[in-house]
């Protein structure tokens, strides 16, 4: 009777080593599979879609667990999902490209734009401050707005040159997002020298 409980012991574990043998063949290659997969994203994503990426990397981590840990089933049954997981992965970094290539090319717009509005402004905002500068007596800018006007105005140059390098160097996004900050800076300097009063006041003329 003895022999006998042995010899089944012996025959169960014998079958369930075949199973798991079996089994250790497809989880092994589903697991190599993905990440070949991953490998072909992985350089765009980390650029264009790194939350998805740390989230399937996460996944992927935890089905290499249960392979070195022999537990084929787990692997197996978590590959699907994984899989649809890489393929979202690919859907989000093409999204990406595509929301990047948009973004550059009204960048680029923009950026031609505000290359010949912005030096026009600065050199305008300059030109009235030099002659509130001249004069003794002023009716509408007072000292600390015409102060207040110039330490603005060293910022849009700063600020400019920053941007033109970037400009120079590609980053053109970067430039375009400078240019408007320094063109929104350079309205309320306009506006604080009486500018924007004169502007109007030629304006209705015409």
């Amino acid at each position: 009777m003895q022999i006998s409980r042995f010899m089944l012991a012996l025959l169960a574990a014998s079958v369930l080593a075949t199973g798991c043998a079996k089994q250790r063949a497809p989880a092994t290659k589903a697991v190599e599979a993905i990440e070949q997969s991953l490998a072909e994203v992985k350089t765009d994503a980390e650029k264009y879609a790194p939350e998805g990426l740390k989230g399937v990397e996460s996944q992927l981590a935890r089905l290499k667990t249960s392979l070195e840990a022999k537990e084929y089933d787990n692997v197996l049954a978590g590959t699907p999902q994984l899989e649809k997981a890489v393929a979202s992965l690919k859907d989000a970094v093409e999204s990406g490209k595509e929301h990047a290539r948009v973004a550059l090319a009204t960048a680029k717009t923009e950026w031609a734009t505000l290359n010949t509005e912005v030096p026009a402004m600065v050199q305008n905002i300059q030109t009235r401050v030099d002659e509130l500068s001249k004069k003794k007596i002023r009716f509408k800018v007072s000292k600390d707005e015409l102060e207040s006007a110039k330490s603005g105005l060293e910022w849009m140059k700063s600020e400019w040159a920053e941007a033109t390098a970037a400009s120079e160097s590609g980053r053109i996004t970067a430039a375009s997002e400078k240019a408007k900050a320094i063109k929104a800076k350079g309205l309320e300097v306009e506006k604080t020298l009486g500018m924007k009063d004169t502007r109007e006041l030629t304006a209705s003329k015409e």
